[in-house]
């Protein structure tokens, strides 16, 4: 049964500090809940080293930017096996950038974690020589992907180069003198009688000439050995020269390739910089009249507010004014009602003594 992921992202990216704290609280809460096959997997879990914690990070919090490393990888180990040094030149400049940065966001992920090393005891060096690694080996590259890195690893740079076997040459036990030629019974019954002593003499000495040559064979073929194995190491040592002179070329290659790269950035740059401040000026430029604008178009504003000002204090005089003659129309339409009035009266009066004074002139004269 896989172990939860939750767990292993919380044990592999929190401080090494506290991860045997948090491992045996697992392996306690898998006790209690009845479990003992994944209690005793994460017991099995092993602290990672400050310089693996960090490389942890980038793995489990931003695994785009390793994904993006691992392209790189296939991408320069294609290169180097198609032996094209211009691409190769680039991509070296782009691992070096890639690295950089990868180290970069490693430091900076490590300050956002709470209770982590200082940043002056960061082992940034041992996580370059890793993501380096991972560039070149696609088993370091896999552990790095995992998440679960245990320790920083390395990598030369020039794979490993095959070591000379050399055996030590000791001499050997001289071999038993072969025997001579059988002798017939006249010999043997003179050796026996007069010179049996000297013939032993002279078999013995054949025989140590016999074994002499032999082991000067023997140490003529071990010496041509030894000196054929010296020769494979010798061209096995010049490969490697070579190697490292190539490699060294390529080095010099890309950091002169990646010199013209920032030149050409730069004057790009400067380039940009230029529009940019002719830019910046045009729009300051446009920024004042807009601004000389705004101030006149506020000038008329206020100067129409104060007409308007103006305007309502005269209208305010002319409302009372129009207000003060209604009121003297309405007087002199009341004055003229009363006078109308008067004069009906008056007009009745003379009517009623008129008809008064015709009334008594015609009574008595008409008796008469």
């Amino acid at each position: 049964m896989p172990l939860p992921q939750d767990l292993l992202r919380r044990l592999y990216t929190e401080p090494p500090e506290g991860f045997v704290a948090t491992r045996d609280a697992a392996v306690a809460e898998a006790r209690r809940s009845g479990d003992p096959a994944t209690a005793r997997e994460i017991a099995r879990l092993r602290r990672p080293t400050v310089a693996a914690w960090l490389v942890n990070l980038l793995a489990l919090r931003r695994p785009e930017l390793v994904a993006d490393l691992t392209q790189l990888a296939e991408a320069l180990r294609a290169a180097q096996r198609d032996l094209r040094g211009p691409r190769l030149r680039e991509l070296s400049a782009q691992r070096r950038a890639a690295v950089a940065a990868l180290v970069a966001e490693a430091r900076r992920l490590a300050a956002d974690v709470e209770g982590g090393p200082p940043a002056g005891k960061l082992p940034l060096g041992e996580v370059e020589a890793t993501l380096n690694a991972a560039l070149s080996d696609a088993g370091v590259a896999e552990q790095v992907r995992s998440g679960r890195l245990l320790r920083a690893a390395s990598y030369a740079g020039f794979g490993e180069v095959p070591r000379p076997q050399l055996r030590l040459v000791t001499g050997g036990e001289e071999p038993t003198p072969p025997a001579g030629p059988p002798a017939g019974p006249g010999h043997r019954a003179a050796d026996r009688r007069t010179g049996r002593g000297e013939h032993a003499g002279r078999a013995d000495q054949a025989g140590r000439k016999a074994g002499r040559a032999d082991h000067a064979d023997h140490a003529a073929r071990e010496a041509g050995r030894t000196t054929r194995e010296d020769d494979r190491a010798e061209r096995a040592a010049r490969k490697a020269d070579r190697a490292e002179r190539d490699a060294a070329r390529a080095t010099r290659e890309a950091e002169r390739a990646a010199r013209a790269e920032r030149a050409r950035q730069r004057r790009a740059l400067e380039r940009e910089l230029t529009r940019a401040r002719t830019d910046q000026e045009r729009a300051e430029a446009e920024l004042a009249g807009a601004a000389e604008a705004e101030h006149d178009g506020a000038e008329e504003l206020a100067g129409i507010e104060r007409s308007l000002a103006e305007l309502e204090r005269r209208r305010a005089r002319a409302e009372q004014e129009l207000s003060r003659r209604k009121l003297a129309r309405r007087a002199a339409e009341r004055a003229v009602t009363a006078a109308r009035r008067r004069t009906g009266e008056v007009e009745g009066a003379i009517e009623a003594v008129d008809a008064e004074e015709g009334a008594a002139a015609e009574g008595p004269g008409g008796a008469d």
